[in-house]
């Protein structure tokens, strides 16, 4: 049996799926309702509390051959930081008591440094807590920015008429579709045959600029001179703040968007096979973005 944190997000989703498609009994944690009850639909043990509560994880995680753990996200926190390692206590607590051997951890390419990435920083440090977890055989999955998150933008950018952002326009971007992280972790939770720390890099398709991006974006909704705009990082907070983010989250936004900007989150590893995944962009945009108009 294997437990998955974030079930009901876009990656805990679809490892939830793949792992009851290959016949493995599943207990799914979530917080989303519905996507829950399409979950023990489909044959998952279904599991609704609080990420932060290391005693009902620790009832979650008993019992579990292997685990897949994520730190939350909420932009509207005003203290990012403070909740974050909470939460990340909170599931090393729980992976201790319950005596979990084996963990896929989540977490993304920069999680190597710790300051200066942004929201990444304190992958960082979850990844130093779960190391520092005796007898622990850990497995990092480090992907880049999701495809999804940037198509995601599709109605701000129909509102708007641009594409905007805190990263340069013009710099290579590490992407990755949420379905390819997903079967990476599907995979090895299935496999169970890694020992000791080992981290991997999930390395697109194909790495795109966000001019790029905003192109590709602008052919699927039917407007082909579609451009992307950085904004100066003083607007792109207050931007995000407009939109419901806390004022200390946007913040790291835009300190990640630097930090990816300046080639200080970069990949560590060599694309080769085994790191690269198939989903090109155009594919996850084709699916996501409904009623083109021009």
């Amino acid at each position: 049996m294997i437990t998955v944190m974030g079930a009901t997000g876009h990656v805990g989703r679809q490892i939830t799926q793949r792992l009851l498609d290959a016949g493995e009994p599943v207990r799914a944690i979530g917080r989303n309702p519905h996507v829950l009850a399409a979950l023990a639909a489909a044959g998952a043990g279904t599991w609704a509390g609080d990420a932060a509560d290391a005693a009902f994880l620790t009832r979650a995680f008993r019992g579990a051959d292997a685990v897949h753990t994520l730190l939350p996200y909420d932009p509207t926190w005003p203290d990012f930081g403070a909740e974050q390692q909470r939460l990340g206590e909170a599931i090393v607590t729980a992976v201790q008591a319950a005596g979990v051997r084996r963990v896929v951890a989540l977490s993304s390419l920069g999680a190597d440094l710790p300051e200066g990435t942004g929201f990444i920083a304190s992958l960082h440090e979850q990844e130093q807590r779960l190391r520092r977890v005796p007898g622990l055989d850990l497995l990092v999955l480090r992907p880049g920015v999701f495809f999804e998150s940037i198509a995601a933008a599709v109605d701000l950018v129909r509102a708007l008429g641009v594409n905007a952002d805190a990263v340069a326009p013009d710099v290579p971007v590490p992407m990755i579709a949420t379905r390819d992280v997903a079967e990476a972790a599907a995979a090895a939770l299935l496999a169970r045959d890694w020992s000791g720390v080992q981290v991997r890099e999930l390395h697109g398709q194909r790495d795109l600029t966000y001019a790029q991006a905003t192109a590709i974006l602008g052919a699927a909704i039917g407007r082909p001179a579609l451009e992307y705009v950085r904004l100066p990082d003083t607007e792109m907070v207050r931007a995000l703040v407009e939109a419901g983010f806390s004022p200390d989250t946007a913040t790291l936004h835009v300190e990640m968007g630097r930090a990816l900007s300046d080639g200080t989150i970069v990949p560590r590893e060599r694309r080769n096979a085994a790191t690269t995944t198939p989903t090109p962009f155009e594919a996850v945009v084709a699916e996501l973005v409904q009623d083109p108009v021009a």
